[in-house]
């Protein structure tokens, strides 16, 4: 060879990994996870704190969140309040998350990572 030319390169793999990083590489790249949170109406002060601390933790891994207030029998009456929660919940997560849709008159919310 000439002294100008680089000689060519060759790396020895181990073929049965190398497909094994790839095929592990791929699912990770598409892990689209939604996590659901549901609650009533009345749902407790540390109960509803509890539930956004695990939000939030799925949201730091980027997972995203759908938030379900559950309204059975006569709690349909009180959608307006449902729709406060939501409400609640939204400005809870405007630093972690953003906000993908809000649904009021059936009381979901989707929080997508930041």
């Amino acid at each position: 060879m000439s002294e100008g030319k680089e000689a060519p390169v060759a790396k020895i793999l181990n073929y049965g990994k190398l497909q094994y990083q790839k095929k592990k590489r791929q699912a990770q790249s598409a892990r689209s996870v939604v996590k659901e949170v549901r609650f009533g109406l009345n749902i407790g002060v540390a109960d509803y704190k509890l539930r956004i601390e695990q939000a939030v933790g799925w949201l730091s891994k980027g997972d995203s969140v759908k938030f379900a207030v559950r309204l059975r029998g006569r709690e349909h009456q009180y959608r307006d309040q449902a729709g406060e929660l939501l409400d609640r919940v939204v400005s809870d997560f405007s630093q972690v998350g953003k906000v993908q849709s809000l649904d009021k008159p059936s009381p979901i919310a989707l929080i997508i990572p930041a």
